[in-house]
């Protein structure tokens, strides 16, 4: 049996992009999963869609990751459903593409505390859970939390925070067999940020799949090796 089969997760910001794809990736090696989204319309839509091939693996919440209160609802239904939680792939984020002085300080505030502040929620609520039984926490960061960009100092932060956060949390939780993961992906063909849906014309970024073969591996490699940081980038990026 692999490292995955029979396993729960809990997949923030699972319904479309990276998240879904790396549902679909637990899914297809037999993991039970929860995902989650801020909008209840889209976790509906997509559970629906997913239980034509899954059936009551598949489970859904509306959870906004920025609300302490929200997360705990969370783990409190992961828990009623699967007894424990596996695997917590912390994806949901959001961008932000202003200058420091255009950003606004409500969109600073939601840019630290869903990318930010929202995988601390979720990490805090599973280690208990976790605790005992071992897990696998993957946190899904960018190459900007490791390259400044102009345009994007907000959510830069948020991503040099979560590497720092991550790779301190991994040294915390490794001796109660609990694994800790940052994926950081560059440019990815999703509908994140500006563009309303995935382009065709940018061949040369990542694909959604791309990250959740990463995931896989991960989570399929022997207990006693642990990358704790993961660069992505595409092969041939845009000059």
């Amino acid at each position: 049996m692999s490292n995955i089969e029979k396993k729960s997760a809990v997949v923030t910001g699972g319904t479309r992009g990276i998240g879904l794809a790396i549902s679909l990736a637990l899914l297809e090696r037999g993991a039970s999963v929860l995902i989650c989204s801020r909008k209840e319309d889209d976790v509906a839509r997509s559970v629906a869609t997913l239980e034509s091939r899954y059936g009551d693996k598949i489970h859904g919440i509306a959870c906004d990751v920025s609300s302490h209160s929200d997360v705990q609802s969370l783990f409190r239904r992961a828990n009623e459903i699967f007894g424990g939680v596996g695997i917590l792939i912390n994806n949901a984020g959001i961008g932000s593409h202003n200058n420091v002085e255009q950003t606004t300080t409500d969109e600073w505030a939601a840019t630290i505390g869903t990318n930010l502040s929202g995988v601390f929620y979720c990490c805090r609520e599973a280690i208990p859970l976790m605790r005992g039984r071992g897990g696998y926490i993957i946190n899904v960061g960018s190459l900007a939390g490791k390259n400044p960009i102009p345009g994007m100092a907000a959510y830069c932060a948020s991503k040099f925070g979560l590497l720092g956060f991550s790779e301190a949390l991994m040294q915390e939780v490794r001796y109660d067999q609990i694994r800790v993961s940052c994926v950081m992906p560059g440019s990815v063909n999703t509908s994140f940020g500006r563009n309303s849906e995935r382009d065709p014309a940018t061949t040369w970024k990542l694909l959604p799949e791309d990250v959740a073969t990463v995931v896989v591996n991960l989570l399929e490699m022997d207990s006693r090796a642990l990358p704790s940081r993961v660069e992505l980038r595409p092969s041939e990026p845009r000059k």
